[in-house]
């Protein structure tokens, strides 16, 4: 019998998550890991009348891949992705690695060559408006979140199941502050930094996309992002924990970024393209049934009572113009002495909201 934890995380994807009508395709992208949660989506797409269609990845592939492919496998355009992406109705892909460190050792400029190839499928998924991200507990990522199996089980599913409808209710008064104003200016250790949003809108995330969730972000104007900023806790890239970020902007360009650890691989990512050094996100976490930092942006960026800020790739449905073919979130805690004043008013305190007007 499947763990009815399972039963009601698949639930979730397939009935709040992504829309699926009779007849569609629906792709699952996972590793072998993730078999559990993969069948019980299977039974639920299939009895909507619907068909899975399953991409499922085999450990090692990863590094193997970069390890020995020439530049001419990696310049290649996946054009079967393309046509799987454009004749897909919708898209589950679930984050289940049985090893986060696969690619630590594996040449930074072979990845960062790759990602721009594959840039434009990314942007096929992105506009078809229908996909989620979600997480299934292994043992990979529970050695990382220092827990044991068992434990990290617990952390995940009540993470992820939770009432969203409830979450949303609560979004849209954040949503309605981030609206009607014109500028963040945040305050916290080694931090003073302002974000223009002029014109921008905020944008809920309450399970439609990310699975958990917990969050309500806006693109900031790239232009315009002015001071400096210390981030609380590693910034975890294809792999590679940057530990001790600290990032300078002038004139909505990130002009100085150090780390205490891996500060190479930080501007290798960062040189990326032209628009790796601008803000893509700004955002709030708000799941405060995540306390602690785990190491998975996916569980980490929602945290209560913290903020992150994504170099890179805006999402477009908030008004944000940056291009990349990096989206690499950083999360400053914002618990012990952080505020955040929206427009010169003071809404935010030691991690929580304590005004919306």
């Amino acid at each position: 019998m499947a763990d009815p934890r399972i039963v009601a995380y698949a639930k979730v994807l397939t009935d709040h998550s992504i829309d699926i009508k009779k007849g569609d395709l629906i792709e699952i992208n996972a590793n072998i890991e993730a078999r559990p949660l993969v069948l019980e989506l299977c039974k639920n797409i299939l009895k909507k009348g619907a068909t899975p269609r399953l991409n499922v990845g085999m450990p090692g592939f990863n590094y193997t891949y970069y390890k020995h492919a020439p530049d001419s496998v990696l310049r290649q355009y996946p054009k079967i992705a393309e046509y799987s992406t454009k004749n897909t109705a919708g898209i589950i892909s679930i984050f289940s690695p049985d090893n986060t460190r696969e690619l630590n050792n594996v040449d930074a400029n072979k990845v960062s060559q790759r990602m721009k190839i594959v840039k434009p499928i990314s942007e096929l998924r992105l506009k078809q408006n229908n996909w989620v991200l979600c997480a299934f507990p292994t043992s990979a990522l529970a050695q990382e979140a220092d827990m044991s199996l068992e434990e990290f089980e617990d952390f995940v599913y009540s993470a992820v199941n939770v009432d969203y409808n409830k979450m949303k209710k609560e979004q849209l008064k954040i949503k309605a502050l981030y609206d009607r104003s014109n500028e963040i200016h945040v305050v916290g250790p080694e931090t003073d930094l302002y974000v223009n949003i002029e014109g921008r809108q905020g944008i809920l995330c309450c399970g439609n996309r990310n699975v958990p969730d917990g969050e309500v972000f806006i693109g900031p104007v790239e232009t315009k992002t002015e001071g400096h900023i210390s981030y609380s806790f590693p910034a975890i890239y294809q792999g590679r924990s940057v530990e001790g970020v600290k990032l300078l902007f002038k004139k909505g360009k990130a002009i100085k970024a150090t780390a205490e650890k891996n500060e190479a691989f930080l501007n290798k990512i960062l040189d990326t393209d032209k628009g790796a050094r601008y803000l893509g996100e700004f955002s709030f976490g708000l799941n405060y049934g995540i306390k602690q930092h785990i190491k998975e942006i996916l569980f980490d960026e929602k945290i209560g009572g913290t903020i992150h800020l994504a170099l890179g790739m805006a999402y477009k449905e908030g008004g944000g113009k940056n291009d990349s073919a990096v989206h690499w979130d950083m999360i400053k805690d914002m618990r012990r002495d952080g505020k955040v004043f929206f427009d010169g008013k003071l809404v935010y305190k030691n991690g929580k909201f304590i005004r919306f007007n």
